[in-house]
């Protein structure tokens, strides 16, 4: 493998795609979650052209849906002109390699797609940097499958072979580049540590942005901040780097940090997380979480309980919230019915519009109280223009 070569590679072949899942029993989001794929890969510029579903009690441990299903596939793909597929789950290598085969079709995963996502976003330095740890991360495994194939053809008993030590060698680059990677963001994870450490001890409070991918995250650090060089779109994963903004309350009596972090997904691949554990360690040490729920959302309750469940998981879940209902002006009456269920959850709720600004004085309001009574104890005064405070 070449040091220009991608790891994660993509051939340079305009793709079309067919997508397909396993349905296991009790499951009821596969449409939704069939839909969110088709996004996802507009979002890589590939169209979709079909879809395949297939009830099984569990996927087929050799290809995942099994030789049948296989068939009859690569049959639609021939008939529609597919040449990807793209199963809305996690393949291990095994199963990759076996769909390939069984289909002549180009096959990626759920978790593939999304990583090709983040790769094209990510644009700084610490973004690229927990990429490629979680692309490292993710073809280990694939080298497993690739070292039994080469070691096949020329180990005989006794002897190591030259299948089984290249698979060694490719093993050994890959752990020595995750290692070095892992050096890189540890020393991030400590720079960020220090400005927490120092942001307590002058007192100042923290919040944080958290939600579902594209609920609107971005456009209300933007609106609140009114800084317009922060990048907001229609589009998934438009912030992949920890962004944060000094927000002033109205009366300009105080103000707080506010940061904005990667959005959340269902299905989202655990290397990734793991990858990002440096930036979201910025939602585990705030003081108050905005979660913004895109209230136009055909599902906003289940994407919801996503990121409760992703917060679980980053320890954050224990972390005092305001739930704050966005996109209001496209949700129309459908939002009091989103808003009825989750108070009766005990959330707090407060309606904004991020592009008119509407409820923005609520919202700052609802947390001044808050960060009132919760402000971090100030041991130091805080020189403004030397100290950075709120870098």
């Amino acid at each position: 493998m070449s040091k220009k070569q991608k790891l994660i590679e993509i051939s340079d072949k305009k793709h079309t795609a067919l997508i397909s899942t396993v349905v296991r029993p009790g499951t009821n989001d596969t449409e939704v979650s069939l839909d969110e794929l088709v996004m996802l890969l507009e979002n890589l510029n590939i169209k979709t052209l079909g879809r395949s579903v297939q009830n099984r009690t569990t996927p087929d441990s050799g290809s995942f849906i099994g030789s049948g299903k296989a068939e009859e596939i690569k049959d639609f793909a021939t008939k529609l002109g597919a040449n990807l597929l793209v199963i809305d789950d996690f393949l291990n290598p095994t199963q990759k390699s076996n769909l390939q085969k069984l289909t002549s079709l180009e096959v990626w995963d759920r978790a593939f797609v999304i990583m090709k996502i983040f790769e094209n976003r990510a644009d700084t330095f610490e973004a690229k940097l927990q990429v490629k740890l979680a692309q490292y991360k993710y073809e280990i495994p694939s080298l497993k499958g690739l070292g039994l194939q080469m070691s096949s053809t020329g180990a005989g008993i006794g002897t190591r072979g030259p299948g089984e030590t290249e698979y060694e060698r490719h093993r050994r680059k890959l752990d020595k580049r995750v290692n070095s990677i892992m050096d890189k963001l540890e020393i991030v994870k400590k720079s960020r540590r220090l400005r927490r450490e120092r942001r307590h001890k002058y007192g100042v409070p923290l919040v944080s942005l958290v939600g579902y991918t594209n609920s609107g995250k971005s456009t209300l650090l933007k609106g609140l901040s009114k800084d317009a060089t922060i990048v907001s779109a229609n589009q998934l994963f438009t912030t992949l780097d920890t962004v944060a903004r000094r927000i002033n309350y109205r009366d300009a009596s105080g103000s707080f940090l506010l940061f904005d972090t990667v959005g959340f997904i269902r299905k989202i691949p655990t290397d990734l997380i793991a990858a990002f554990r440096a930036t979201l360690e910025e939602v585990a040490g705030a003081d108050l979480l905005l979660v913004v729920v895109d209230a136009s959302d055909k599902e906003p309750i289940n994407h919801f309980d996503i990121v409760l469940e992703t917060l679980k998981e980053l320890q954050a879940d224990t972390i005092p919230r305001i739930t704050v209902l966005n996109k209001i002006d496209v949700a129309g009456a459908s939002t009091d019915i989103i808003e009825i269920e989750l108070i009766a959850r005990g959330e707090e709720i407060v309606k904004t519009c991020a592009l008119t600004g509407e409820g923005y004085d609520i919202l700052l309001e609802k947390i001044r109280t808050y960060l009132d009574n919760v402000k971090p104890e100030k041991t130091y005064t805080p020189d403004y223009y030397n100290d950075n405070v709120f870098d």
